[in-house]
């Protein structure tokens, strides 16, 4: 035998011993219980010695050594040797877990995670994170059903928010209006009603902020008008008002929660009340945010959502026309409002909906009111699927044929989707009790949730959240099966809309079995953009239309890439939203900021409307210096006006929020390069 040396799993050689092979095999037979095994394990040891003696070179790899074992002890006892694979395959898998683990965490100190790209880059940050990789790797290792874990490390599947798993759930719509006329207790003292318009503001931010701690997703104020409204009588300036929504805003982009390492992702939806008041409110609140921050950079947060009403503000001579104008003006300068359509086939049904600004909708209940109010998402899972149009088209056959494959493929899918689905269900009814949830629970901002004791399990009031499945990469889907996307094919229009309407269908059939709240999310993928693109190329290669860009393009949207018109893009994306009942956008983009073709913005807002749209935003560059306060277009690095470097912050929309061009991830940094102005009108 020439081995003189061994080489561990960290590339360190270490003298060889075959004695020590020996004994962990010996290990086995005693692990079975098998009594008088030395001529077995001596045959064995022979086996291995012969194998070894063939091998050429002075060093092996600890793996093959370990691999000619097992060979052995399958030969000689069939029962040991399945003994001693199981064993060294969970001792890889804890070796290999740990590994990850230090590896992840060790990250946090090279740079923050761009996942989320609002998480700021400081001390509180990396230790949130350090946590976060931390509870993501167990929870994955641990907690996950294997099944589902796989899925989701092999890319097929996307499990959101795995470091919250088990500890609570997503979002919500606060109920400020009724804990503005009772009161609320934050744990350190019980706040009386407001009663100026200022109180009232510093209350609410304090709801948002206190409510964010609770959750890890975002908090809205649904109807904020009707409820600032109150305060804003004949007996208080515009003066006064103004100030209130000026604080509004400031303390929105500048107080923290989670441990002060991100600004509460935070929502108003306002638009459909028409009394002078809440007219007074809305005024202030949109002006003051067209002002922006102290030198006039773009607030970040919060996302206003302005609902737009035939009747209310949509046409000339409505009501709130005057403010819709309003709204769309300030659009135009800082990208917010965007804007719900209550007359869409999708919103139609209801008085009021209201959206979270990632585009977050709840409103349908089989267990109680259907009402945003007081209820959000619980949860989601997001489904890979370019990678079923890829497994469905590789083995080649007709159209015919690779779209029969498809869909059972995603049959197969949906089913592993929903009983994942039901299974993190379970496990929050089993996990998280009202006192893991102390302010949304305990002071009753869920619904349901009034009377449950400290003790009891949240599931009474979660029945009243949504549960959902989000899906990815349409456009790629439609070009693997047929060769063309949704955008530039009636026939890949009809397809995708098929393939939509299934994992709706799929997601109502779950509601009536299980009396729980399923709906189809349009998944924003802030994070997931680049993730199951980057595996699938790993996994196919650069399929043309499909792997060959950093991103699958977001939910059922037109790829911001194809030139087509502004009107056909929403037409085609609007056809899409009454069946993505958890959520949906749809986008135009322009050059620069359309301050000047205001009637341009509305055409377009209009033709939205009129095509189904549910909720929608207008995208556009904005940059700004934060030495001199200068907004425009900012080619490069020096600012125009005063000449200075490194002062330059480039606003961009990702999802829904706002988020700084320098904090996102690649794929989502990729999508913006392809954001062009081939959309025309």
């Amino acid at each position: 035998m020439n081995i003189k040396h061994i080489v561990k799993r960290d590339g360190t050689y270490q003298e060889f011993n075959a004695q020590k092979i020996t004994n962990a095999m010996a290990k086995a037979f005693v692990e079975v219980k098998k009594e008088g095994f030395e001529a077995d394990l001596e045959k064995a040891a022979e086996l291995v010695k012969a194998h070894l003696n063939e091998f050429e070179g002075n060093s092996i790899d600890i793996e093959k050594v370990q691999d000619l074992a097992v060979d052995a002890l399958l030969d000689v006892d069939r029962k040991v040797g399945l003994a001693y694979a199981t064993y060294r395959e969970a001792h890889n898998k804890d070796r290999e877990f740990k590994k990850n683990f230090m590896d992840a965490v060790g990250s946090v100190y090279v740079a923050t995670d761009r996942s989320n790209a609002n998480v700021l880059n400081g001390p509180m940050a990396k230790m949130l994170q350090a946590g976060g990789v931390a509870t993501k790797a167990f929870n994955l290792e641990h907690v996950i059903p294997a099944e589902f874990a796989q899925e989701h490390k092999n890319g097929g599947i996307h499990i959101h928010d795995m470091d919250f798993y088990g500890f609570t759930i997503n979002c919500s719509q606060i109920p400020v209006e009724r804990l503005f006329e009772t009161g609320f207790n934050t744990g350190h003292g019980f706040t009386r009603p407001p009663k100026r318009i200022g109180t009232a503001v510093a209350l609410a931010c304090i709801l948002i902020q206190a409510s964010q701690n609770d959750f890890y997703g975002g908090q809205s104020i649904p109807h904020i008008d009707r409820i600032m409204g109150k305060f804003c009588g004949k007996d208080v300036s515009d003066e006064e008002i103004h100030q209130a929504a000026q604080a509004l805003v400031y303390n929105l982009n500048t107080m923290h929660s989670r441990a002060g390492s991100q600004i509460p992702f935070s929502s108003l939806n306002f638009g459909l009340e028409t009394s002078e008041g809440a007219r007074r409110w809305t005024r202030a609140l949109l002006e003051e945010y067209e002002k922006g921050l102290g030198h006039g950079e773009n607030p970040i947060f919060p996302n206003l959502l302005f609902q737009v009403k035939a009747g209310v503000s949509r046409h000339p001579g409505d009501p709130n026309y005057d403010l819709f104008k309003l709204a769309m003006r300030v659009t135009a300068r800082r990208m917010n409002p965007t804007y719900i359509f209550m007359d869409s086939e999708v919103n139609r049904p209801y008085d009021s909906v209201e959206y979270m600004g990632c585009r977050t909708r709840v409103i349908g209940n089989v267990n109680g009111p259907e009402t945003s109010v007081g209820r959000g998402n619980l949860f989601f899972v997001t489904m890979n699927l370019p990678r079923l149009g890829i497994l469905a088209s590789k083995e080649g056959g007709s159209k015919e044929e690779k779209i029969s494959r498809f869909f059972n493929l995603l049959d197969k899918e949906i089913d592993l989707c929903e009983r994942h689905l039901m299974d993190r269900y379970r496990y929050v009814c089993e996990h998280i009790r009202v006192k893991d949830m102390p302010f949304v629970m305990g002071e009753h901002l869920y619904m349901g949730s009034e009377n449950l004791r400290p003790e009891d399990s949240i599931e009474q009031a979660i029945r009243n959240g949504s549960i959902s499945m989000g899906f990815i990469g349409l456009a790629e889907t439609l070009v693997a099966l047929i060769g063309k996307h949704h955008g530039e094919s009636e026939e890949a229009e009809a397809l995708g809309l098929k393939i939509v309407a299934r994992m709706h269908n799929a997601m109502e059939e779950m509601t009536r079995k299980t009396h729980l709240n399923f709906s189809l999310f349009a998944t924003p993928a802030e994070g997931l953009a680049g993730r199951f693109t980057a595996i699938d190329r790993k996994k196919f290669g650069e399929i043309p239309g499909v792997t060959d860009r950093e991103y699958y393009t977001n939910s059922c949207h037109v790829p911001v890439y194809y030139k087509t018109s502004h009107f056909h893009k929403m037409e085609v994306e609007g056809k899409f939203h009454k069946y993505c009942t958890a959520g949906h956008i749809a986008y135009v983009e322009f050059d620069a900021p359309p301050a000047n073709n205001l009637m341009a913005l509305e055409k377009i807002l209009n033709h939205m409307a009129d095509s189904n749209i549910g909720y929608a935003g207008i995208n556009f560059p904005i940059d700004f210096c934060d030495n001199c306060g200068y907004q425009g277009v900012i080619a490069d690095e020096v600012c125009p006006v005063c000449g200075t470097t490194g002062h330059i912050h480039r606003i961009r929309r990702v999802t829904g929020y706002f988020s700084e061009l320098q904090n996102m991830n690649d794929g989502k940094m990729a999508e913006v390069r392809d954001r062009t102005s081939a959309h025309t009108f």
